[in-house]
């Protein structure tokens, strides 16, 4: 089954599907939309961040819960387990990569939040229904084609809900709550599924509330530890941009000779975590944003793009960069090593059955493997978990066990904001499929996958979210480009109103 996996997961994210599909659409995109994402990203900010309602408008709840309920899905584990894993598959010029997939995925969500808006319909109780499966339906001429990659859209999204939004996140949460306080995993997923049913049953407007008050906080205690961890290591900053940009583009670099990753793993990692974590060229933050209360669907749109900027750019960037400045400063310490060496003691490592993630690591290797207990802290970076480097960073950077306090809180946090974000995806999806009648079902079973999720995909998890992820993308991109026409005019004519 895993072999199977990966062999779909490799050829949805190879370089002859998704990874130009997503690309070309984010060039395309910016490309006829003049740069927006670059020219109004301050007005973006304003509106989302400071005006944040817009009186009058039609919606359930407001831009900036609209906005708060796509980041609530979007930052989670992808920011500190997603990054982690990217660059521990793909080297340190997977970040790289993952700019690049926010940068242009601003235009791609941008695009998406503004047909997700034009196309909306009121449902049966009132709410506002929108998103990927509707635009596509109702904006595509071809109606055998629209309402074709609408179910199809629904249907991967449904299912993806229970991949990115749902087992994934549980799965992290056990482990680093495990790591950190020696809490059983089931116990741990029990409680969140608990506290997930408490959240959804209430519906978009229980969700959005209790995500305008749980994400800003928790981004902002993230960020503050982060900064501080950057500001200790500031002097590892230049290497660790360099083995980026470097590994990016396949230079012999600090991070690439150690690590063992090429240009090839770069862009495929850095590509397919990017979009796990942003979500753009996904649809889904297009489902949250047709919930919004607003006029103009482009002032939505500018708010929406938004996400994936504090997402990736910022929030993603400072994982990166704290995970990087350790593995260099891990490098110094252990003199002038090379991939061979580092190699040699990773492997000794494995066969006495060290845990990289054990505080008395470092005492036992400096006793056991005296000779090699330098080179051993940049070794323990090959044997670690992708998703406990962010862990390791953090940890090792701040005193008295701080920084893996920050990452196993921030991860629980991040990962339950994610939950319930992912769960409203979800339920729209099997509501545009069978009707308003499953919502209520749909959110209990929802609830009960955070417990039973991590353990019927266990380590595959991954590989399956992968998989929805880049299943759904395709129709939502095709229509994207398809009505890429009515994104400009829709553009063209709120500017032209409005001003720059």
């Amino acid at each position: 089954m895993t072999g199977v996996l990966e062999a779909v997961s490799g050829f949805v994210w190879g370089p002859f599907l998704l990874i130009p599909l997503l690309v070309g659409t984010g060039l395309w995109l910016t490309a006829i939309l003049r740069g927006l994402q670059f020219r109004v990203l301050g007005q973006a900010l304003w509106l989302a961040l400071v005006k944040r309602v817009e009186p009058g408008g039609e919606g359930d709840v407001s831009h900036f819960q609209a906005l708060m309920t796509a980041l609530a899905a979007t930052v989670g584990t992808g920011n500190i387990a997603g990054v982690a894993t990217a660059i521990a598959a793909g080297g340190p010029g997977a970040l790289f990569w993952m700019w690049m997939t926010g940068l242009v995925g601003m235009a791609t969500k941008y695009a998406e939040a503004l047909l997700s808006v034009r196309y909306r319909e009121t449902d049966e109780r009132g709410h506002m229904s929108g998103g990927p499966m509707h635009f596509l339906a109702k904006g595509i001429r071809n109606p055998l084609l629209g309402r074709g990659l609408g179910a199809a859209f629904a249907i991967f999204a449904a299912l993806a809900a229970f991949g990115i939004g749902n087992g994934v996140q549980s799965q992290e949460v056990g482990r680093a709550l495990s790591a950190t306080f020696g809490f059983e995993p089931l116990y741990t997923q029990m409680v969140l599924a608990i506290l997930v049913a408490a959240v959804i049953l209430g519906g978009i407007r229980s969700i959005a509330r209790f995500a305008s008050v749980l994400v800003p906080g928790m981004i902002a205690i993230y960020m503050a530890a982060a900064l501080v961890i950057l500001a200790i290591h500031w002097a590892e900053i230049p290497a660790a941009l360099g083995a980026v940009f470097a590994g990016a583009f396949g230079a012999d670099a600090i991070g690439g000779g150690l690590l063992g990753a090429g240009v090839a793993q770069a862009l495929r990692f850095g590509i397919a975590r990017g979009i796990f974590s942003n979500e753009s060229g996904l649809g889904s933050a297009g489902i949250a944003a047709a919930a919004a209360s607003t006029r103009e669907p482009v002032r939505q749109a500018l708010v929406s793009m938004t996400q994936t900027f504090i997402d990736t750019i910022v929030v993603c960037s400072l994982t990166g960069l704290v995970i990087l400045t350790a593995f260099v400063k891990d490098v110094e310490l252990s003199g002038e090593v090379d991939a061979e060496r580092v190699q040699a003691v990773a492997e000794r490592l494995e066969a006495r059955q060290y845990d990289p993630m054990d505080p008395e690591f470092e005492a036992r290797v400096a006793l056991e493997l005296p000779d090699d207990a330098l080179v051993a802290r940049v070794a323990r970076w090959r044997v670690t978990h992708g998703s406990e480097w962010t862990t390791l960073a953090f940890r090792n950077s701040l005193p008295g066990g701080f920084g893996g306090l920050v990452v196993a809180l921030g991860l629980a946090l991040f990962a339950f904001s994610t939950l319930i974000g992912w769960s409203y995806y979800g339920e729209k999806s099997v509501q545009y499929l069978f009707g308003i009648r499953v919502v209520v079902p749909y959110r209990v079973v929802f609830a009960s996958m955070v417990v039973l999720g991590p353990w019927w995909f266990d380590d595959r998890v991954w590989l399956v979210s992968d998989i929805m992820n880049g299943m759904m993308a395709l129709p939502n991109l095709v229509g994207l480009l398809l009505l890429s026409g009515v994104v400009v005019a829709e553009t063209r004519a709120y500017f032209d109103r409005e001003g720059p």
